[in-house]
C-alpha cells in the first residue's frame, strides 16, 4: 500500500475552503487590500450576517484572513501578500468564458468595464492600466520580463528619481509577475508593484471607483504617467 503524502489532507482542506462561492466572493472582494466589516461583506456577498459570520470564522481559523474588532464592528482583511497571491493565481485559472459572461444589469456592465479598465489587485495595479504601466516599464528598460520579472538597475533608479519610495529590504521580491485575469497577460506585482500602486493613489493620480476594486486615472495622473513613462492618455481611459 502506497503511503499517503502528508500534505494531501491539508491541500484538500484548503481547496474545499476556497471552493465555497460565498467564501470565494469574500476573498476576491478583499483583494482591494482594505479591511471590510462583516456587514459590508455580507451585503456584498448577498447573504445574511449570521451566515457570513460562519464563513469568516472558517477563513480566519485557517489563516487566510486576519481580523480585528473596533467597538461593535468586526473588520477582516487578507492575512498577507501570500494569501493575496494565492487568490490571484486561482482567479487567473478561471476559464475566460466564465469571467466574460453577459452582464445581467446595466450596473453590472458598468462595474465590469471599470474593473477591466483599471483596478487594484491586492496592493498593485491590474487591468488595462496595470498592463499599460508594466509594458511601459519594460519598453524603457526599467523592468525585464525575459527571464521572469526583475527590476533593472535603471528601474531601481527610476523609482528614486520619480519620488516613489521603494523598500527592497523585506522578504518580498522586488518584482513579481501576476497573471491578469481580464487581460490574460502578466502585470507587475511584488514590492515595486505595491510601491507604484500606493504612490498613484496617495498622489491622486488614480482614484477608487465605487465599492469595487476599480480605479480610474485622473487628469493629473494622465499627465504624470505620460511624462514619466510615455503612456498615451487614451490608453488609460
Amino acid at each position: 500500500m502506497t503511503a499517503k503524502d502528508p500534505q494531501a489532507a491539508g491541500l484538500a482542506a484548503l481547496a474545499s475552503l476556497v471552493a465555497d462561492e460565498t467564501r470565494a466572493t469574500c476573498l476576491l472582494a478583499l483583494l482591494d487590500g482594505r479591511a471590510w466589516t462583516a456587514g459590508e461583506l455580507a451585503r456584498h456577498a448577498g447573504v445574511a450576517a449570521s451566515t457570513l459570520s460562519e464563513h469568516l470564522g472558517k477563513l480566519v481559523a485557517r489563516g487566510l484572513l486576519a481580523e480585528e474588532r473596533q467597538g461593535r464592528h468586526r473588520y477582516v482583511r487578507l492575512a498577507d501578500a501570500q494569501v493575496a497571491q494565492l487568490v490571484e493565481d486561482l482567479a487567473a485559472q478561471v476559464p475566460p468564458a466564465a469571467v466574460r459572461r453577459a452582464p445581467r444589469t446595466l450596473r453590472e456592465s458598468s462595474a465590469g468595464s471599470a474593473m477591466a479598465r483599471g483596478r487594484t489587485c491586492y496592493d498593485h495595479l491590474a487591468g488595462r492600466l496595470g498592463i499599460a504601466v508594466t509594458d511601459a516599464l519594460t519598453g524603457r528598460g526599467l523592468l525585464r520580463q525575459d527571464t521572469g520579472f526583475a527590476l533593472t538597475d535603471a528601474g531601481v533608479e527610476w523609482f528614486g528619481a520619480a519620488g516613489i519610495p521603494l523598500d527592497l529590504s523585506g522578504r518580498r521580491p522586488p518584482a513579481r509577475a501576476c497573471l491578469d485575469w481580464t487581460e490574460r497577460r502578466p502585470h507587475l506585482a511584488g514590492a515595486a508593484g505595491a510601491a507604484l500602486c500606493r504612490h498613484v493613489l496617495d498622489a491622486g493620480w488614480c482614484v477608487r471607483v465605487g465599492s469595487e476594486r476599480a480605479v480610474k486615472v485622473t487628469p493629473s495622473g494622465e499627465r504624470e504617467l505620460a511624462a514619466l513613462l510615455g503612456i498615451a492618455p487614451e490608453a488609460l481611459r
